[in-house]
């Protein structure tokens, strides 16, 4: 369910689901937590989420409690404006490299994933000299005379 947050020009934020004021910090919680929210300048009735979003980032930055790399951040910065001429796909794949580039950084998946890399090059050999020697082993039997009648 959505939870609609008014913004008043005053830049107080009110829930209008428990009908009180909020902290940006209260809408980072519940963003956590998987609520989707949608703020709305009371005055224009413009969405202005992506601005408070935004905001609690920034906020969170000052604070020193964000735990955002700032790898992302650049990430979110360079796709942000492609985003919204070529959908949110583009983020989304770029949000994987960052992860997948991460994941690597970790010395026992790197090695992980060169091992099985090593294996599957193993295999596609296996696969081709199998595939050979079938071949092979169907050719002869074709070649071979078989024996002559009434001779």
């Amino acid at each position: 369910m959505l939870r609609v947050i008014k913004r008043y020009e005053s830049r107080k934020l009110y829930d209008t689901e428990e009908s009180r004021y909020v902290s940006l910090d209260e809408i980072a919680g519940w963003v956590r937590e998987g609520q989707d929210v949608r703020v709305v300048d009371n005055s224009s009735s413009e969405d202005v989420t992506t601005q408070t979003l935004a905001q609690i980032i920034l906020e969170e930055g000052r604070n020193g409690s964000s735990r955002l790399p700032s790898e992302l951040l650049h990430e979110l910065i360079r796709f942000g404006h492609r985003a919204w001429s070529s959908g949110v796909e583009q983020v989304q794949q770029g949000v994987d490299k960052l992860v997948r580039s991460s994941v690597d950084r970790l010395g026992p998946v790197r090695e992980a994933r060169e091992e099985m890399n090593l294996l599957r090059s193993r295999l596609e050999k296996l696969e081709s000299s199998l595939s050979e020697l079938e071949g092979g082993h169907r050719a002869t039997k074709r070649r071979t005379p078989g024996r002559k009648r009434g001779g």
